[in-house]
């Protein structure tokens, strides 16, 4: 079936939203954090060890997955879910991504884009209409429609002419989409202009799609522009779809497009600050290879996950510092508890009316200084 998006209840002080998402495989509550799982697992991590951090709908790549082991063993499999295990939805990224951080901006094409296997460097080509058949394949829950990611910053004229083509390349996808078990998203882009959001925005809403994800953030800008840009594109977008920030994972930022409407997040972060020895903590990052751990016998925080009720901050930093496996698996379990945690604690929030204050005391702690 396709998803359903149900708004429970709006936060009376921002536009912060509390809401449910019906799935082929259950329920689940938003603001939502999804671990990242590019080719087909979460790194390091079982679907187990995920269950147990409370995670809810997790990624794939579509890019990744179309070259190791190919989209069509995966669906000779039994599709993604069967193939890595996982008893819950799945959302696969178009691929869009990876592809322009890959591909020279002269073979950016109306076809498509061209560019080289990351691998190998064989030429390859990927089209609105091909990364859907690869997602369909997949069968993946949510599929996301093929568009160009922009850097930042981007004139004016590039970023129209861009979102134009993003515009037909969503309908181009939707028109040979043809999963009924799955859902498409179309992607607002229109970099850091607010007439240009709009016009995307509006525009797939009338192509009505399942819901509705906020693109070309994270691409290089700072905190208050990304802000901005996601409050350009949510204002536009229907309060009954889901709506979706890809690859937006820092706390505070999470936080602050919470207020400015948006339901799911997704980062690597988690998982790539444990593989080098960091851990989220209420009061910061800190860095598990400092010498002033060496000795410290107590958990990384007073946190209900596997790795703070088990180990130390002793002994994960010694697998740390030997290169032993688990102390990324113990730190990426901590990371990805911890942010799906605190989008738990935001749903309580926009419950009981008080994101703001809520958020001046993730800052204080977090930042370690008060707020102005």
């Amino acid at each position: 079936m396709k998803i359903k998006y149900e708004l429970i209840k709006e936060e009376k002080n921002t536009q912060a939203r509390l809401g449910k998402i019906k799935t082929n495989y259950g329920e689940y509550m938003t603001p939502m954090f999804m671990p990242v799982g590019t080719l087909a697992t979460v790194k390091t991590l079982s679907p187990e060890e995920l269950k147990n951090v409370n995670a809810g709908i997790i990624l794939s790549n579509t890019y990744h997955l179309s070259i190791r082991p190919g989209e069509d063993v995966v669906m000779h499999a039994g599709g993604l879910h069967k193939f890595m295990n996982w008893n819950g939805p799945i959302l696969t990224d178009s691929g869009g991504y990876q592809v322009f951080s890959l591909a020279d901006k002269d073979n950016i094409k109306e076809e498509g884009v061209y560019f080289k296997n990351h691998l190998n460097g064989d030429k390859l080509f990927l089209s609105s209409e091909k990364s859907i058949e690869i997602q369909n394949k997949l069968d993946s829950d949510i599929a996301m429609s093929f568009d160009e990611c922009i850097g930042y910053p981007a004139e004016y004229d590039y970023v129209k002419q861009s979102v134009e083509r993003t515009l037909r390349w969503a309908k181009r996808g939707k028109d040979v989409f043809n999963n009924d078990n799955q859902s498409l998203f179309g992607i607002v882009q229109g970099g850091i202009y607010p007439d240009l959001r709009e016009y995307c925005a509006k525009e797939l809403v009338k192509m009505d799609f399942d819901g509705y994800s906020i693109g070309g953030t994270s691409v290089g800008e700072d905190k208050p522009t990304m802000y901005d840009m996601v409050s350009m594109s949510t204002k536009y977008l229907p309060k009954d779809k889901v709506r979706y920030l890809m690859g937006v994972g820092d706390p505070i930022d999470i936080i602050e497009n919470v207020m400015r409407g948006v339901d799911i997040f997704d980062c690597v972060s988690p998982t790539r600050l444990a593989r080098h020895g960091h851990a989220y903590t209420k009061y910061g990052k800190i860095n598990l290879k400092n010498s002033k751990y060496k000795e410290d016998f107590t958990p990384i925080e007073d946190c209900d996950c596997y790795a703070c009720k088990n180990y130390t901050k002793s002994y994960i930093r010694h697998l740390i510092t030997s290169n032993e496996t688990l102390g990324a698996r113990l730190l990426s379990i901590h990371n990805i508890r911890f942010l799906i945690r605190l989008t738990e604690d935001l749903r309580n929030a926009i419950k009981n009316d008080n994101i703001i204050e809520y958020k001046k005391e993730f800052e204080r702690n977090y930042y370690g200084k008060e707020n102005k």
